[in-house]
């Protein structure tokens, strides 16, 4: 059995007048992330650490920020393409790692339907999906309000 493990990160700046997504699922929040997509971090950092793991580049390689065709894409849709295109290669998810930094919204009651979004889109169990949340305990642009990031650990193994 071959294994690989792959890392990612992701970051965002919060700004009113966006909703927030977080884990494919929508949270109650007064900003939400900008970017070139809804800005999912969590999603984003998960698909960065899965093309790692498979020894495919980046997402902003996949699926570049000056896309015009992406612009405003749901992050769902590209983990779904993610998987798509290491299933490609011939890996398959083991399981996943993933931790959200932010101050606000509390993260936590949210998680399970986040792992429950993600197994469904990615074709996976649930119970194979950590999701944690912490704070920055108010230091840096995370601790400011200003943004979120997350940060993914994944396996995968070659079928």
């Amino acid at each position: 059995m071959k294994i690989r493990v792959g890392f990612g990160y992701d970051v965002h700046r919060l700004v009113e007048g966006r909703e927030l997504w977080l884990g494919g699922v929508l949270l109650p929040h007064s900003h939400g992330l900008l970017g070139h997509s809804d800005a999912d971090v969590l999603i984003h950092s998960l698909c960065d650490a899965l093309l790692g793991a498979a020894n495919m580049r980046d997402i902003g390689y996949h699926f570049p920020d000056n896309d015009p065709d992406i612009e405003g894409i749901d992050s769902k849709i590209i983990l779904a393409q993610t998987m798509e295109l290491i299933r490609g290669r011939g890996y398959e998810f083991v399981n996943a790692d993933i931790t959200v930094c932010a101050e606000q919204p509390k993260i936590n009651p949210h998680i399970e339907a986040m792992q429950r979004c993600l197994a469904s889109v990615m074709k996976v169990s649930a119970d194979d999906i950590s999701i944690k949340a912490t704070t920055t305990e108010k230091l840096g642009f995370i601790g400011k309000k200003e943004g979120m990031s997350a940060y993914a650990v994944v396996l995968i193994e070659k079928i």
